[in-house]
């Protein structure tokens, strides 16, 4: 490397220090949008999966996150755009060495609560045939993630899932 390369071109080109450490950083973020419906909910999802792997993070590790944020796309399209037809959801994800964060973006109703639900698991009673249809997806989206937080601004609702997960596969099989 030249001494012109690393004080970097005049005209304000990239300076190179040759003598800095390497730093664990995250990764450039991934944004994707889908309109509010199942179809285009399984397509991000499938979208968020392919682009996870091409980033090293183990099949295992994809399908936790594709199952919660099955769960809260799901929650999404069903109550906070319900019967309103169209709407749209934005998905942020960053992958780091603390893990990934999603942030899940929509302009449907709020929460019914100004809280989270508790996320507990659904009476299993003792007849199977009584089991109920739904109410385990707060608890599945609390059991898979290390954080849960919602916040409503704007009309925009937020919710950020914060996933604790194995170090990406560097291709070779290594981490």
């Amino acid at each position: 490397m030249t001494r012109a390369e690393r004080r970097g071109a005049a005209d304000g080109g990239d300076r190179v220090c040759p003598r800095a450490a390497p730093r664990r950083r995250m990764s450039a973020g991934i944004d994707l949008h889908a309109a509010a419906d199942g179809m285009s909910v399984r397509a991000l999802l499938a979208e968020l999966r392919a682009r996870l792997r091409a980033r090293g993070l183990p099949e295992a590790a994809c399908g936790t996150v594709e199952i919660v944020l099955a769960e809260a796309l799901n929650n999404i399209v069903e109550h906070a755009y319900g019967d309103a037809g169209a709407g749209a959801i934005g998905l942020h994800a960053a992958l780091g060495p603390a893990g990934l964060i999603c942030t899940l973006r929509d302009r449907g109703a709020a929460l019914p609560a100004p809280h989270l639900p508790a996320g507990r698991p659904p009476d299993m009673g003792t007849d199977p045939g009584a089991l109920p249809e739904g109410g385990f997806g707060w608890f599945l989206i609390r059991s898979l993630t290390r954080e849960v937080r919602y916040d409503r601004v704007d009309g925009t609702n937020r919710l950020t899932l914060r996933f604790d997960l194995p170090a990406p596969d560097n291709g070779n099989g290594n981490r």
